[in-house]
């Protein structure tokens, strides 16, 4: 095996944007299973974020769900903060189903923003790629900005790019494990395959340093809940996720330095001149 130099990622500056919207924040936060609406609010405020996600299945009263005043704290949260609502299709067990859904929120919400969720298996959560790609092509002739959860396959997220989806957001590891990247080589490989593409990581982070880890990478953003929402200290630890994002980002796009399989000496003296006294 031969010892050589690993590359890094080319660093970029490019704004983060999703569909003709430029954004400050990289950071997109659910809104679900908080303790209370002040500390939603309060950890909303912390973390910076300037997108809020919310499932329709729980809040929209259908089948399943029911409002309960909670569409109204987030749309009055999200107006107070110049937020914009990314409603998602979360339960969503076909194409069809998860069309239908998407059109009810671009009517009730106002939004044709929609995070497209198609699940496949119901031990793991894993999204069908068939399916999600079919919704996804049918939402993009819709007139929606589709923002489609999808795993890290790279098959899958070219036909989804090929459908229209402008973002794309490959889960770290699935939804509300914990687990961070499991396959950095897949994320990594996405992100030189499809350049022109936002890349938002959407599950599985549980840790701070998991969302700097993907920052890193050269990823443009990221989406997380349960991390937040289901910690000791939801309002503190949205922060803790709001500074780990613009730490791997900003070393990204300082350039990380290489990586190596050998020692390389910070001050080599091979080769230097030195005078003798």
């Amino acid at each position: 095996m031969s010892l050589t130099h690993t590359p890094t990622p080319q660093p970029s500056t490019r704004p983060f944007r999703i569909g003709d919207v430029d954004l400050s924040s990289r950071f997109l936060l659910g809104t679900a299973q908080y303790p209370s609406p002040q500390v939603l609010q309060d950890a909303i405020k912390a973390s910076g974020t300037q997108v809020l996600t919310l499932g329709l299945k729980r809040t929209l009263g259908v089948p399943g769900g029911g409002d309960n005043g909670f569409v109204q704290i987030i749309r009055d949260t999200a107006r107070a903060r110049g937020a914009h609502l990314l409603p998602n299709t979360a339960g969503c067990r076909s194409a069809k189903e998860a069309i239908t859904l998407a059109h009810m929120a671009r009517e009730i919400l106002g939004t044709h923003w929609i995070k497209l969720e198609v699940v496949g298996d119901e031990q793991t959560l894993q999204p069908d790629p068939i399916e999600l790609v079919a919704a996804a092509r049918q939402l993009v002739a819709d007139g929606f900005e589709v923002l489609p959860y999808c795993t890290d396959d790279l098959v899958t997220c070219l036909r989804l790019v090929d459908a229209g989806c402008r973002v794309v957001m490959p889960w770290a590891a699935p939804i509300g494990s914990g687990l961070g990247l499991l396959n950095p080589w897949a994320l990594r490989t996405l992100r030189a395959r499809l350049p022109d593409v936002t890349l938002i990581v959407d599950a599985g982070l549980g840790k701070p340093s998991h969302a700097t880890a993907a920052m890193e990478l050269g990823i443009d953003g990221v989406l997380l809940n349960s991390a937040v929402s289901q910690s000791g200290d939801p309002v503190r630890m949205a922060r803790a996720f709001r500074q780990a994002i613009e730490g791997g980002r900003a070393g990204f796009e300082a350039g990380l330095m290489p990586t190596s399989d050998v020692a390389i000496a910070t001050t080599p003296v091979g080769g230097q001149p030195f005078v003798l006294l």
